[in-house]
């Protein structure tokens, strides 16, 4: 059994408290690691919103090597998610779709928008007024092409997904102008 030893010096400093100059002794404390929680995972955990069970979900973050996502994902999802390539506008499958479901991470299968929150933007984009939850998408800021953006990415797996833009109905404002390529809806 592995057991972590702990000193705690203090004795010699000395302890100020309430105008008191008091010595606390020196001690000494044995902790056992039985039951130890890791503080670092590997990979590490992540909070993750499941619409399916209806709460937040403990998950490891996913990573792949490029060679995997290679395997795992088409030509045109790869490039989109991988590479933060850019679907050709009104090109996407699910720009004009009105099916009802979930619309999750084709990467790692993470809820990322729900169908009611999905409107016609006219960009030639699926356009979404808010995500799933918070925790499910993240945000960055993108330079790229010579302009700032925010940069929408899967918190799970870091895919890109497209950006976000104040340009919204209400009641958020918000745009979520998501490629195509880098969802697949869940409509069980």
């Amino acid at each position: 059994m592995f057991y972590l030893k702990l000193v705690i010096v203090v004795g010699s400093i000395g302890l100020l408290f309430a105008g008191c100059n008091q010595q606390v002794p020196q001690k000494s404390y044995e902790v056992s690691n039985e039951n130890a929680v890791s503080l670092s995972a590997d990979p590490p955990l992540l909070k993750i919103y499941s619409v399916s069970k209806k709460e937040v979900l403990m998950v490891e973050k996913v990573t792949r090597k490029k060679e995997e996502w290679r395997k795992q994902l088409t030509a045109q999802e790869y490039h989109v998610t991988r590479e933060k390539g850019t679907e050709i506008p009104f090109s996407g499958q699910y720009n004009e779709s009105k099916k009802h479901g979930t619309y999750q991470c084709v990467c790692c299968g993470s809820d990322l928008f729900q169908s009611t929150t999905k409107y016609n933007s006219g960009t030639g984009w699926p356009s979404f007024w808010k995500p799933v939850a918070a925790e499910n998408v993240k945000t960055e800021t993108d330079n790229n092409l010579g302009m700032t953006r925010i940069e929408i990415l899967c918190s799970r797996c870091d895919a890109h997904l497209g950006h976000l833009f104040k340009d919204g109905p209400e009641p958020t404002g918000l745009r979520y102008c998501v490629n195509s390529a880098a969802l697949k809806l869940n409509n069980e």
